[in-house]
């Protein structure tokens, strides 16, 4: 005799249940799927703690050093290059900058703006009165480090010298910033601002000049180039890298060497290095990752006051080389180029992980028709020639009031 299982009393219980059961059942099942995402905001939560937590352990390392520690410049560098993001919405907070300004590629301009943006947030704007002197024996490395550390936080110090290494004297390690520009264009600034000045005057050149014959004022910049001329080669074209290298002689011998330094310091010791041609972005740049010192200063200097002020500064009697000067020209600057398009793509990457989207804009002197030419640059003088007096940029009338 076969048993009927679809009339056992069990069999009835699962398909004949009462409404109690299947309201049991929902809770059950409701209340499983509501644990899930309490478990994932718990992980969540956490996660926020944690990041809170290192970010008020390194704001309190800056305030009590100085400065940040060792492990925490390696995390920046490790976030920077992975998360730049985050520090570009929760940057940190640094008490102590140094703008190592390279001579004509800005930096008037933005020390007037530092100026007013001091007086406007409180911080300390230190500009040193020298500008002559921007390679210094151990001992003035030693004393300015320690002069620059008595100096009342937040500070910002802006002096023309090559880079130096603070914690190899004991000091905290300040964040640096600078601005570059297209190598030959640079020169050219130079070249005519150190004859005819700017639009503030005359006067002003004459001043700043007063031994320079009219033979070598009124030097045609082509014969300067083409006749080898001590100004326009080797060494004194080699300018730019030299602030990022640093102290060591090498870095003022135009090679492979000193441009791998300079870049290797400006990835593990600059916040940002901007190009000039760019520089409403890095402005912007700036005001993002310091706001404390460069909250609006985009608004300054678009503002009418300012760029009447500003455009007095601009080099007179300034004109273009010849295409063979400036090829001759650039194959002598050529790890100058190569160390600028190393920043231009760091700067640019670093605008691309931000999403600011600007019309970069194409080289002064393309490189296309600079490169015509194979030409051999002359040997470098000697290395401890001293060159720098009538190279640097006199910004004598903007460091004191």
């Amino acid at each position: 005799m076969m048993k009927n299982f679809g009339s056992s009393p069990l069999h009835n219980s699962n398909n004949h249940q009462t409404p109690n059961h299947i309201r049991e059942r929902h809770h059950r099942k409701h209340g499983l799927l509501c644990a899930l995402p309490w478990r994932f905001s718990l992980r969540g939560y956490g996660f926020c703690m944690a990041a809170l937590f290192l970010f008020c352990f390194g704001s309190l390392c800056y305030q009590l050093n100085g400065g940040a520690s060792r492990i925490l410049l390696d995390i920046r560098q490790y976030l920077g290059k992975n998360f730049f993001f985050f520090f570009f919405f929760f940057p940190p907070i640094s008490s102590q900058v140094i703008y190592n300004r390279v001579g004509k590629c800005g930096s008037r301009t933005v020390v007037i703006l530092l100026r007013l943006l001091a007086e406007k947030h409180k911080f300390n704007l230190v500009s040193s009165d020298i500008h002559n002197k921007t390679r210094l024996m151990k001992q003035e490395q030693v004393d300015l480090v320690k002069n620059i550390s008595k100096i009342p936080q937040p500070f910002l110090y802006t002096r023309h010298v090559h880079f130096m290494n603070f914690t190899r004297y004991s000091g905290a390690q300040p964040v640096y910033i600078n601005i570059i520009r297209d190598p030959i264009s640079r020169f050219l600034s130079n070249y005519f601002f150190r004859r005819f000045g700017d639009w503030r005057g005359e006067q002003n050149h004459l001043i700043r000049t007063p031994g320079m014959k009219d033979d070598e004022r009124y030097l045609d910049i082509n014969v300067c180039i083409l006749e080898n001329y001590p100004e326009c080669s080797n060494p004194r074209v080699f300018y730019i890298i030299p602030y990022f290298c640093g102290q060591h002689p090498k870095c003022r011998e135009p090679g492979v060497w000193a441009l791998e330094r300079a870049k290797q310091n400006v990835l593990e010791n600059y916040l940002l290095v901007g190009i000039l041609e760019e520089l409403e972005d890095v402005l912007l740049m700036l005001e993002r990752l310091l706001p404390h010192y460069f909250s609006g200063v985009l608004d300054i200097y678009k503002s009418p006051e300012y760029r009447k002020m500003g455009n007095l500064t601009g080099t007179v009697r300034k004109h273009t080389p010849t295409l063979e000067a400036l090829q001759v020209l650039y194959h002598r600057m050529r790890y100058e180029y190569e160390f600028y398009d190393f920043i231009r793509d760091q700067f640019h990457l670093m605008k691309k992980k931000i999403g600011l989207r600007s019309t970069s804009r194409l080289p002064v002197y393309p490189p296309d028709f600079l490169r015509e030419l194979a030409l051999r640059t002359p040997e470098p003088l000697d290395e401890d020639e001293e060159l720098d007096s009538d190279l640097e940029d006199a910004n004598s009338w903007l460091v004191h009031p």
